[in-house]
């Protein structure tokens, strides 16, 4: 059945009810349904306001490595033949807009997108013109395959569901209107062809770093920030860490999906960023901050007051507030391309993965090749309001923090890993923990939780500083007697004393709470058939 519904999809434009649209028309009919802010952008709201990963089922071969289905996603399978022939009879009635773009921009692999979005609800445009302003033209010369994307936003809610078919490059969108379902559904399906270009694709923020060293000379790193959303990957990605010394650029690349190639090089995805707004301070994300000033600037679900100001810190409308940028609102620390150079045009490459503890996990720490395999298969954080706002603040693990990855994780896992040691003398691996230390909760007999001891954060600024610590080369690293790593000793502009353990738990309580973290990740390790066993052993 999927099949042939693709077939119907691809012969939609041939009927009389579907209009292909350029990026200048998409604006001028979404901007009848924005609110225009104080600096001139357009702000937009939308019913749903995160994805929907609890009602997104995928379909596919053995390759495809289908998981265990929830119950809503059961009734989603089993009644997926009569769910599409439904939603044929429906496009053949419904107004529909096709909107062309292209993914990537380089000279091997560039998806080309097509969407087509009822307007049954007129003002569902916005969500095809925000996503529009995230890709580039579309190319029909540039290599890649064809992606084609159904969404019906105004499907009925208690019939909500994304239907996707890797193998057909195919995506079913029913009742949301968020633009992030459109906007990763794309993606999804990108990363999923660019496996099988034998390319690993990331959930990962990069850019290209020039950065002075202790005996004056300039050394140019590039760097991946590997995270959920609303952890820190974009926060960092595109901050400047206080660098200006002589002969120190900062080229920010992008913020969410790269493909990584085994010689090092990472190709970028969009040419617009799709950030999260929650708590935006001119202080401690300056560069941001700017970028969402400019008039270019496009909002979703932010509150924006009578006289078009943006409160970022007014979270009424959810903590999922949105934004998309072209890269060139970053002025000067952006260049014209968006892919990261391979290995040997780099002096080396920094991967950092964000995560977010609160007990006694280092606020840094220095990773083997072994341990930053291990870290990028446990994809240790906590879940956000970009995900499953019912369950935000909860501990999660996700391999590769890659919600989208299809197909197996062991796989994934192990390509990572052999290019790191094909690359040891190359590439640096850290793992940054943006949440802090000293937590102590107090569980009743229900399982609730209640703060009985509150974690001490580690702020956006230090958290800078160690990073312009290491591409300084200037931080001084001692070993982790709980975890084998290394952990910085000393970096200028990082408070270490304050994070001291001793100051928050017992000797005991931090043995606990050490151990029983090993225990989880090797436990957790052990759920991924044909993964390295080093990967494994570096949780010993």
């Amino acid at each position: 059945m999927a099949e042939s519904f693709l077939d119907f999809v691809k012969s939609l434009p041939e009927q009389g009810n579907v209009r292909t649209v350029s990026l200048e028309e998409l604006d001028a009919d979404a901007n009848k349904f924005g609110r225009v802010t104080s600096t001139g952008g357009r702000s937009f709201y939308s019913n749903v306001r995160n994805r929907s990963a609890g009602v997104a089922v995928v379909f596919g071969g053995d390759r495809v490595a289908t998981k265990n289905f929830n119950p809503t996603q059961q009734r989603i399978s089993e009644r997926r033949e009569q769910t599409l022939e439904e939603v044929r009879k429906y496009l053949l009635r419904a107004p529909l807009l096709r909107v062309q773009r292209t993914i990537g921009d380089n000279s091997e692999f560039n998806p080309k997108c097509n969407l087509f979005l009822s307007v049954q609800r007129a003002d569902n445009v916005r969500q095809a013109c925000l996503w529009s302003h995230t890709l580039r033209d579309y190319d029909p010369s540039s290599p890649g395959p064809d992606l084609y994307e159904v969404c019906i936003p105004e499907w009925p809610e208690n019939e909500r569901q994304v239907l996707v078919f890797p193998e057909e490059n195919l995506t079913v969108i029913l009742g949301i209107d968020y633009v992030g379902e459109v906007k990763m559904g794309f993606l999804r399906m990108a990363m999923w062809d660019a496996k099988e270009e034998g390319l690993l694709s990331l959930h990962a923020g990069s850019k290209v770093v020039a950065a002075q060293q202790p005996d004056g000379s300039s050394k140019r790193y590039g760097m991946l920030f590997f995270g959920l959303s609303g952890t820190g990957k974009t926060t960092h990605a595109c901050h400047g860490h206080d660098m200006g010394a002589p002969g120190e650029v900062m080229d920010i690349l992008q913020d969410d999906i790269v493909a990584l190639g085994k010689d090092g090089r990472a190709l970028g995805t969009e040419r617009g960023f799709y950030l999260k707004t929650e708590g935006m301070n001119p202080d401690t994300q300056a560069l941001i901050y700017g970028a969402l000033r400019s008039p270019e600037a496009l909002f979703e679900n932010v509150m924006l007051t009578h006289d078009g100001e943006i409160d970022y810190s007014d979270l009424s409308l959810g903590g999922n507030g949105r934004a998309v940028i072209p890269r060139s609102s970053f002025g000067e620390h952006v260049g014209g391309d968006i892919n990261l150079p391979s290995l040997d045009q780099l002096d080396g490459m920094v991967v950092a993965f964000i995560t977010r503890r609160m007990t006694v996990l280092p606020l840094v720490s220095r990773l083997t090749p072994e341990q930053a395999a291990a870290a990028f298969m446990l994809g240790e954080s906590v879940e956000t309001t970009a995900g499953d706002p019912r369950r935000a603040g909860e501990s999660v693990r996700v391999v590769g923090t890659n919600p989208f990855l299809i197909g197996s994780e062991a796989d994934e896992g192990n390509w990572f890993y052999d290019f790191l040691k094909n690359n040891e003398d190359k590439v640096q691996c850290y793992l940054l923990n943006t949440g802090g230390v000293g937590e102590i909760l107090e569980r009743d007999e229900q399982g609730r939780a209640t703060v009985k001891q509150p974690v001490t954060r580690v702020p956006i600024p230090e958290m800078s500083a160690v990073i312009r610590g290491i591409l300084r080369n200037t931080a001084q690293w001692g070993e982790d007697p709980l975890f084998g790593t290394e952990v910085p000793v000393s970096v200028e502009g990082f408070d270490i004393g304050k994070y001291d353990l001793s100051n928050f738990y017992t000797d005991e309580q931090i043995q606990e709470y050490a151990d029983r973290l090993k225990e989880e990740r090797r436990a957790h390790l052990s759920g991924f058939p044909g993964l390295n066993p080093k990967i494994m052993e570096a949780c010993n």
